[in-house]
Parts: structure tokens; sequence; C-alpha cells
């Protein structure tokens, strides 16, 4: 894939949603990873208005870290895999608590030895919270529309994140992930994309395909 494609996508991209930021509300940095381990397999929109309620109830890492399992569980059914994600949340804070003094890591290496912090979710931590460029977030949308617009190949989200990496500077790193992010959840959905509205088409290998 040649540079000056992805460039002309980037400025398309642009120019038509600005600089995006992720929509997941939160507070601080253990509110964002919180949120982020939430939104697996969920939207942006149900994770928030979990966590509108959560983070009211569990203000900080210490009432998640003390959470009643069973309760927890309770709390973030909604947002699915409630069951892993509710474990992964206690133990994250625990972590945290005891290794970290209490402060969310702002390494990628020490993000994801955290129960339930992979690269994606290590990715958003430090661009959006910390503003350090590591890697970039790849979620569903992401690998999605990297397929579509011939970025990547792979369905492996690590495999596609090398794939954008090596092929755009760092420097746009951060903001690529919430630009496609951007795009998919406007016009390039999973069913039904809006081909007739998209600024990519021309640039597009799977136009005229749905």
């Amino acid at each position: 894939m040649p540079k000056n494609k992805i460039r002309l996508i980037l400025d398309t991209l642009e120019k038509q949603y600005g600089s995006p930021k992720t929509a997941l509300t939160h507070r601080s940095a253990h509110e964002l990873l919180i949120a982020t381990i939430l939104s697996a397999q969920c939207t942006d929109k149900r994770v928030n208005i979990v966590t509108g309620e959560l983070f009211n109830k569990y203000p900080d890492l210490g009432f998640f870290a003390r959470a009643n399992l069973p309760e927890l569980e309770k709390d973030i059914k909604s947002t699915g895999f409630y069951h892993i994600k509710a474990k992964n949340i206690i133990n994250t804070s625990k972590m945290i608590i005891d290794d970290f003094d209490s402060r969310v890591p702002d390494t990628m290496e020490d993000l994801i030895r955290l129960p339930g912090v992979a690269r994606k979710t290590a990715n958003i931590v430090l661009s959006e919270f910390y503003g350090k460029t590591e890697g970039i977030a790849v979620d569903t949308h992401v690998g999605r529309l990297s397929r579509r617009l011939g970025l990547a190949e792979s369905k492996n989200p690590e495999i596609i994140e090398r794939n954008l990496m090596s092929e755009t500077d760092r420097k746009d790193w951060n903001k690529i992930s919430n630009l496609l992010i951007a795009h998919g959840r406007n016009i390039c959905m999973a069913r039904n994309p809006d081909c007739d509205s998209c600024t990519l088409y021309d640039l597009c290998i799977s136009k005229g395909k749905w």
C-alpha cells in the first residue's frame, strides 16, 4: 500500500471529521482504562450509559478493587462478556494500587501487564490520556475499514496494527484510529455501508460490493 494513498485517506477524513477523540466518557486515566475494557464487543454509546452510573458508584480505583464480583457483574451486564470484564476490572484495579502506587501506568510494557489490557486498550489510554504515541489502536471499525480500503488483509488486530504502522508516519498513529472509527460509525458501517455518501469511494477497493 503506497504511503501517498494512506496520506490521501487521512487528509480526506480530516477534512470531514476534524480531529476526533475517543467517544468514551472519562475524567481520569482509570476511568478511561475501565471504559475501554468495557468497550470490547460493545458500542461506546452503551458503555457511556453504563459508566455514567458506574463511575458514581465506584469513584476511584479503591472502590473497584474492593467491589463485590457478582454486584459488579450486574452493574456492567449490558456491555456483554460481563463475567470476565468484571473480574479483569477488579484485578486490574488491585494491581494498579499494589504495583503502580495507585497510578495507571503510562507505558505500553506496564499497561499490557494488567488483566484484560491488550495493545488496543493500552494504545487508547496512552494516546488519549497521556498524549503518547506507541502504536495504533485497532478495534472492529479500524480492522473493517483497513480491509475494505486495502490497507491490510489480516483480521488479526496486531498484524493490522503493524501494517498500518509500517505504512504511516508516527505523527499520524494517534489520529488514524479515531478517523477510521468516525468513518466506520457514520458511513462505512459493518452492514449496509453508505457508499453513495462516502468521501473515500474512489480510493476503496471494496466499492460496488454491497
